[in-house]
């Protein structure tokens, strides 16, 4: 049976991850971190994409892109996980497939879902139960994003820029976010989408991107849209 083609929309963000081969590791040491962080920025800047979000965990990686061009995603991920698989079995005398086949992407509604994706990658580690907060781990874009530390990955989407005009309130508005948990239907409905490389966001968002692409696509909603504003909890 043929592959699924992957349908990417040039403006339009995606939520990418790609996950160890039967969940292994693929990191073992900072230098394969730092590695994989120099492969994206090539990769971007070769194949052309903006990153957003994104959080390096040891077994999988989540990535939120906005692609240039159609193909710009598919072909900066073989870029980086083919180069990188020879990275690491050279370096560890290795052999064999290190990623869990192709990575899965799926389409977010930027108006109504971007937000909740940002805090989605960037709480990874939290929920992994590796650190208590996500300022503690240091291979997401959570400090940039929210503390503003200098990291040349990271592209301000539109979205992350309306949360304020000055650059400080703008970082202290995005960390505000992160007082409260993500609810567990936008988690749910994250996840699910990732798995399916599935649409995420409203029903009209969903016939765009169909009228766009000629066809009908996979898709998934949270309920009511939202933007990744916090909801209060007791």
């Amino acid at each position: 049976m043929p592959r699924k083609t992957r349908m990417y929309l040039p403006g339009v963000p995606v939520h990418v991850v790609q996950r160890g081969h039967n969940r292994d590791a693929c990191f073992f040491a900072d230098e394969d971190f730092r590695y994989y962080q120099h492969l994206l920025a090539e990769g971007m800047k070769r194949y052309g994409a903006e990153l957003h979000a994104y959080c390096l965990m040891t077994n999988h990686v989540h990535l939120l892109f906005t692609p240039h061009q159609p193909d710009s995603l598919s072909r900066l991920m073989q870029h980086v996980g083919s180069l990188y698989v020879r990275y690491i079995n050279r370096t560890y005398r290795r052999s064999g497939t290190l990623w869990e086949g192709r990575h899965k992407g799926s389409l977010v509604d930027a108006e109504n879902y971007l937000l909740s994706c940002y805090r989605y990658v960037e709480l990874n580690p939290v929920t992994a139960c590796m650190v208590e907060r996500p300022e503690q781990y240091r291979w997401s874009s959570f400090r940039r994003n929210a503390l503003g530390e200098p990291d040349p990955l990271v592209t301000e989407h539109s979205i992350y820029t309306r949360l304020s005009r000055d650059l400080e309130a703008r970082q202290a508005a995005y960390h505000d976010l992160f007082r409260f948990s993500l609810p567990d239907q936008d988690r749910k409905a994250i996840a699910e989408c990732l798995s399916a490389s599935h649409v995420l966001g409203s029903s009209r968002f969903k016939e765009q991107v169909e009228a766009t692409l000629g066809r009908k696509v996979g898709y998934a909603s949270a309920g009511r849209p939202r933007i990744g504003r916090p909801t209060y909890e007791s």
